[in-house]
């Protein structure tokens, strides 16, 4: 990306390659969250199907208006 950065090249001497850092623990977080994110299958259970709660997730408005 940089070849003939000089400024680039001392940055990285002085510093550390910080993109390339960033670049792996963005793919480190991505693989775990992955992981986590996976339904529960333990023990060759199958999968436990969650029922979502009513009134669950994003909501326009929490109270009417001119409430606090």
């Amino acid at each position: 990306m940089f070849q003939d950065s000089p400024i680039y090249d001392r940055l990285i001497s002085e510093r550390g390659d910080v993109p390339l850092q960033v670049r792996r623990e963005a793919e480190r977080v991505s693989r775990e969250l992955e992981f986590v994110m996976r339904p529960l299958t333990s023990f060759g259970a199958p999968p436990v199907e969650r029922q979502p709660h009513p009134g669950a997730g994003w909501q326009r408005s929490a109270l009417p208006p001119g409430q606090l």
